[in-house]
């Protein structure tokens, strides 16, 4: 039976936060990479909610919530999380994070343990000091503007070798555009939390799943954002994490293989 997804938004002190909910039973939340927003998950929550409660926001300063009054930081996005979980009556949840989404999950796991049930990590790709200064640089920018329109189809040209010229790119462009002309507040601030993220997430009790795209680190690499030698910390700092690479999967493999990821997510949240 297809479920209709319902969209509000959390009044906080720091501004709004738009919310995507569906389904019945135990809560399961998605946290989005960046530039994206909750529409990273548009394809997956309908599958997911078929078994639970699928629940996705908008990390503020991103998609269609506010802009936040100042620099966020890794923890400030953890407590928005509780106070979502608060709004709804979740007293404890699961979580499945994507690349900056996975930060912030296994922050609110290492930082309120008590409230996660299960941690499921995607993408969630490592960084040396190197390149989390050049992701500071990127993000503290932001996009520009030009007068000529070029910055259309910079952003378009983007992710073209991955995700292709047709409506998922037009629906990731649709998203940088939202960014244009201000901090990218969620990618400052896991460059400033990289270098703590090892001892925090050696914090993570719960049962954890890292799921790698296959693909999924070509486009940071490109860009000189990234390493393969500096992707093993992650199964390191959490020893009890179940790992699964999942073949051709992509940074945007949320869109492209929803029924691949949905399988192996409601394995993973149904094992006992």
């Amino acid at each position: 039976m297809n479920q209709s997804i319902k969209r509000a938004f959390l009044d906080t002190e720091d501004g709004q936060i738009l919310y995507r909910i569906v389904g019945e039973g135990e809560p399961l939340l998605l946290l989005h990479m960046t530039p994206r927003s909750s529409d990273e998950f548009r394809e997956i929550m309908p599958i997911l909610a078929q078994n639970r409660q699928v629940i996705a926001m908008d990390l503020i300063g991103l998609g269609d919530s506010d802009k936040p009054p100042r620099i966020y930081s890794v923890a400030d996005y953890a407590k928005t999380v509780i106070a979502l979980w608060d709004h709804l009556g979740i007293q404890t949840s699961s979580i499945l994070g994507s690349l900056t989404g996975g930060y912030i999950a296994g922050e609110v796991a290492a930082a309120y343990p008590e409230r996660v049930e299960k941690l499921i990590l995607c993408n969630v790709h490592g960084f040396d000091k190197e390149e989390t200064d050049k992701i500071a640089q990127r993000y503290t920018q932001g996009f520009q503007i030009q007068e000529d329109g070029s910055h259309l189809m910079q952003r378009w040209l983007a992710r073209v070798n991955y995700v292709g010229k047709g409506e998922l790119n037009h629906r990731c462009v649709i998203e940088d555009l939202k960014c244009f002309g201000s901090t990218i507040y969620t990618g400052l601030a896991v460059a400033n939390y990289c270098p703590t993220a090892t001892e925090r997430f050696r914090l993570v009790q719960c049962p954890t799943l890292i799921l790698a795209g296959e693909k999924g680190l070509e486009p940071l690499e490109k860009a000189g954002l990234a390493k393969a030698e500096n992707q093993h910390w992650l199964s390191e700092a959490i020893l009890h994490c179940k790992r699964v690479e999942l073949e051709g999967g992509t940074l945007w493999m949320m869109n492209q293989k929803p029924e691949e990821i949905s399988q192996i997510v409601s394995k993973f949240l149904e094992d006992h």
